[in-house]
């Protein structure tokens, strides 16, 4: 009956709606795209958001100058259901930006949890964010499982004062660690959600995420690249709690300011039991945390802004890849 429960109130967003409206922009007729596009962007220069809308494109596609791309490169015209037989959500979610450009326009991808930095102008989910990284041009790919939002009402204060933690921990070593040292923990729940975890005593149950925002404090610990469920819980009335990011996607995790938009504690965990016993006796500090992390996610709310960034970081790409 958990299991049931789980599948039809995780509270993910439906994978079944997103692959039908994906089908049907896919199916829709591609030149209609194309004709839109110089509209569309000849109007976004007439927001009176233009300069932020700018920030972000240069943000995400920190390329300059003029750039050679390497003969595999593939076309748009190559970028088909039939070339991508599994149908993917990184498929779907490139291709509906794609398509507003000509078809022989060439590009370059890294598809899937992507922690390097690609020899060449490359787009990406994710990148590290230390280092030379503009090879790495993000968009906003996997948004089905990464993007996702709550609508909150139970305030900070009224949450049971503990924190909270569950994910796949296996072959993910900031999270082995985590689980090595509070597992059992009277005021850190903790637990690993794959079938065979590394330490048997780990297994636990799926959590909804309603059921995780009964905590004050949830844990977003890096896995493959990002903490996944960092959008949500920023979303929250709760707070995240991780060590500073690696990586970044298209939700800018580069830019967030430790303890303004989550509690930061050392990757070695040594002061979490401090910091949520500071936070749970400084509570107006803590509500202070979660207001300017709404103010964070409610950037990524605005569709059609996020539409124009997309199609702009994909314009500067073309304009400088050899195209």
């Amino acid at each position: 009956m958990n299991k049931l429960s789980y599948i039809f109130n995780s509270g993910k967003n439906p994978k079944w709606l997103y692959f039908l409206r994906s089908y049907l922009i896919y199916f829709s007729p591609k030149f209609i795209a194309r004709r839109r596009l110089k509209s569309i962007l000849a109007k976004a220069k007439k927001r009176s958001d233009w300069d932020y809308i700018c920030e972000r494109v240069e943000y995400y596609n920190k390329l300059s100058g003029h750039v050679a791309l390497p003969a595999n490169a593939m076309t748009i015209g190559e970028h088909t259901l039939k070339n991508n037989k599994s149908s993917s959500v990184y498929f779907f979610d490139s291709y509906e930006f794609l398509r507003y450009f000509p078809t022989h326009y060439k590009w370059l991808s890294e598809f899937g949890d992507v922690t390097w930095v690609p020899k060449y102008p490359s787009l990406v989910k994710s990148r590290p964010i230390d280092g030379d990284n503009a090879n790495s041009v993000v968009l906003k790919l996997d948004k089905v499982r990464h993007f996702i939002f709550v609508d909150d009402r139970r305030l900070f204060a009224e949450k049971e004062d503990k924190a909270i933690f569950r994910g796949k921990v296996s072959g993910k070593a900031i999270r082995q660690e985590f689980m090595t040292q509070f597992f059992g923990h009277p005021r850190i729940d903790v637990g690993a959600i794959e079938k065979n975890p590394p330490k048997p005593e780990w297994k636990a149950g799926k959590m909804t995420i309603q059921e995780h925002l009964n905590f004050r404090y949830i844990l977003a610990l890096e896995g493959n690249d990002v903490a996944s469920n960092l959008k949500w819980v920023m979303s929250s009335n709760s707070i995240a709690v991780m060590p500073r990011p690696n990586y970044e996607t298209w939700f800018m995790e580069g830019k967030l300011l430790p303890n303004y938009h989550y509690i930061e504690v050392k990757e070695d965990f040594s002061d979490l039991e401090e910091k949520l016993d500071y936070y749970s006796s400084h509570i107006v500090e803590a509500e202070a945390i979660i207001a300017h992390a709404h103010e964070w996610v409610e950037q990524f709310k605005d569709k059609e802004r996020e539409e124009i960034i997309a199609l702009l970081v994909l314009e500067k790409y073309f304009s400088i890849c050899d195209n």
